[in-house]
């Protein structure tokens, strides 16, 4: 019989897991096979959850790389078109659930909300080509919020996520509108992105997160976590910028490493994003973890280990 957990992962998903218990049927979960196992799972896990965001990726390096400059169709359009396709195919293909769909068309009209205001104050440029665009915004740049949604809900199943001292979800709540709103009204009032650091760290520091792997529950502060997150979206969003998905302003006369300040930006884009997450997935306590380490819940086989996922 399967578990609960492994009910609601994709058919890949399940399949990774599988994987890691074949592999690991014959070693001790303390072991050094255990211990690699467990790390190329993890690997493969957080692999599969960035699947949108990488695929998108891909394809706006290979348009920089090898999309001609006179195809009849603009590069904008292609990208649109590209994204739209990927969307599909996933949803098609069922490696990602209608649930996880909703959440990331949120995701990408909030996104695109905020590139229309943006583009439109300067703080950064897309190419003017094309015909599928709202104003100055080709229509893929939302994909590229999606793609944000879309990991948060993947690695939220995957990982099995569960948290300690999480705090209200409604104070979350107020703290991300007021992040959304700074992007907005910093333009032409105070920048409070400082102060809703503050509230962020004062907010979330008490908060441990608990992830399984395979059959132990690693945990981290949710803190670390964001930050580690952010810094991956930077370092994605430098590939973007050089293959010409859009460029700030000191990028025009030539590509440049983007701001290291930018990684405050995400860092509270990400909080937006885990708070619109948390509305349809709640946070929930960790599965019970014995004085070995193991996750109690679940069933045990035949060698009466703890087995996850089935």
């Amino acid at each position: 019989m399967r578990s609960t957990h492994e009910l609601a992962l994709t058919p890949v998903e399940r399949a990774i897991d599988r994987t890691a218990h074949r592999l690991l049927a014959d070693a001790s979960e303390r072991g050094i096979r255990a211990g690699l196992i467990e790390f190329l799972v993890f690997g493969a896990k957080q692999a599969w959850a960035c699947i949108f965001g990488a695929a998108l990726l891909a394809v706006i390096v290979a348009a920089r790389l090898w999309y001609p400059d006179d195809a009849a169709l603009a590069r904008n359009d292609a990208l649109t078109i590209a994204a739209v396709a990927i969307q599909v195919i996933m949803v098609a293909t069922r490696l990602e659930t209608g649930r996880e769909l909703w959440v990331i068309v949120l995701f990408h009209l909030t996104g695109t909300i905020m590139e229309l205001f943006k583009t439109d104050v300067g703080s950064w440029t897309y190419d003017g080509d094309g015909m599928l665009r709202i104003g100055g915004v080709p229509l893929f740049s939302g994909f590229m919020y999606a793609a944000v949604g879309s990991y948060m809900v993947r690695v939220h199943r995957l990982f099995d996520l569960g948290f300690t001292r999480y705090p209200r979800r409604w104070i979350t709540a107020i703290v991300a509108v007021a992040i959304y709103v700074n992007f907005f009204t910093h333009h032409v009032w105070f920048d409070l992105r400082w102060v809703l650091l503050v509230a962020v760290v004062v907010v979330w520091w008490p908060t441990v997160m608990h992830f399984r792997v395979w059959v132990r529950m690693p945990r981290m502060p949710l803190l670390v976590a964001f930050g580690l997150v952010a810094l991956f979206i930077w370092l994605a969003e430098n590939i973007a910028t050089w293959a010409g998905a859009w460029f700030y302003p000191d990028q025009l006369d030539g590509w440049q490493l983007v701001s290291p300040s930018k990684l405050v930006s995400w860092f509270l884009l990400m909080i937006i994003s885990v708070v619109l997450v948390t509305w349809v997935y709640p946070p929930t306590p960790p599965a019970t973890v014995g004085p070995e380490g193991l996750a109690s819940s679940g069933f045990r086989d035949a060698r009466g280990r703890v087995r996850l996922g089935g």
